[in-house]
């Protein structure tokens, strides 16, 4: 299936996508769907009224999860390109609920920063409840994927060792258009996709999320030993080399810059940077 949250004259409604458009599910957002219990049944047999796919609105798809957990350094490409070794284990930082924009809303270039960069990833989105979760329950808790782009103020991220304040600023990163659970998916927990960024339409990330250091089932067991992971969590499993920061010279958004970030079998995000 593929689910979306869509912005309507009612507020914001969890939909099933379809070919003749968004079924509503019965639930304000695809996160309120998720903490049910039998999601996977409703979301597949519920029916309310339907939009037609044309000029639909996409709210971050799930718009106020528990966590989002982010992970550093995790593509083979792009750690071997900055000549570092392969991790022992995943680098963890996170984002707040504030950050989070939908798949075709403006990026907000906030004046404090002047080094606002792009990282394509692929997202996890946690449909069960799990604690140390062994393979198996890591897999089964896995409700799909989407497509993030981890926006980073990159001068905030580096005025010391810690990260969080550079990965946050309000209205920066966009989530979505859709989850896509993973029997839709090359790989299915594991999926094996093209995943893309573009930069006023230059291509500037290309990579195949098979190329992940820590795979979305080994970053569920990770994270679910630390913390207990609920349903609407989301985990953004990384980006590959080709950021704007590790250009020579550095190359950032702008006002106006428009910002496309694609996974093959799940969708786009199309974004346009603005100043505040």
């Amino acid at each position: 299936m593929k689910l979306a949250t869509i912005r309507t004259a009612e507020g914001t409604r969890a939909a099933r996508v379809t070919e003749e458009g968004y079924v509503d599910l019965g639930f304000i957002d695809v996160g309120a769907l998720l903490a049910q219990p039998d999601w996977p049944a409703l979301a597949a047999t519920s029916s309310g009224a339907t939009y037609p796919a044309g000029g639909v609105e996409f709210a971050p798809v799930v718009p106020r999860p528990g966590k989002v957990l982010c992970v550093g350094l995790n593509y083979r490409n792009h750690i071997l390109e900055m000549g570092r070794e392969l991790p022992e284990y995943p680098t963890l930082f996170a984002k707040f609920a504030e950050a989070l924009i939908g798949a075709n809303d403006d990026i907000d270039l906030a004046p404090e920063s002047t080094a606002v960069d792009w990282e394509a990833e692929l997202a996890v989105v946690i449909g069960r409840t799990v604690r140390r979760a062994d393979e198996q329950a890591a897999a089964d808790a896995i409700a799909g994927f989407t497509v993030c782009n981890d926006v980073t103020m990159r001068d905030w991220q580096f005025r010391t060792k810690e990260w969080l304040q550079g990965k946050t600023f309000e209205a920066t990163t966009p989530l979505g258009p859709v989850l896509v659970t993973p029997d839709e998916l090359p790989g299915g927990v594991r999926p094996a996709l093209t995943l893309t960024a573009a930069v006023d339409g230059e291509t500037v990330q290309k990579a195949d999320t098979s190329d992940l250091v820590f795979d979305p089932v080994a970053l569920v067991r990770y994270a679910s030993t630390i913390m207990t992971l609920r349903p609407g969590d989301v985990i953004a499993t990384g980006t590959p080399g080709g950021v704007g920061h590790a250009r020579k010279p550095p190359r950032y958004l702008a006002d106006g810059t428009i910002l496309v970030t694609e996974i093959q079998g799940i969708g786009r995000l199309t974004n346009v940077a603005r100043a505040s």
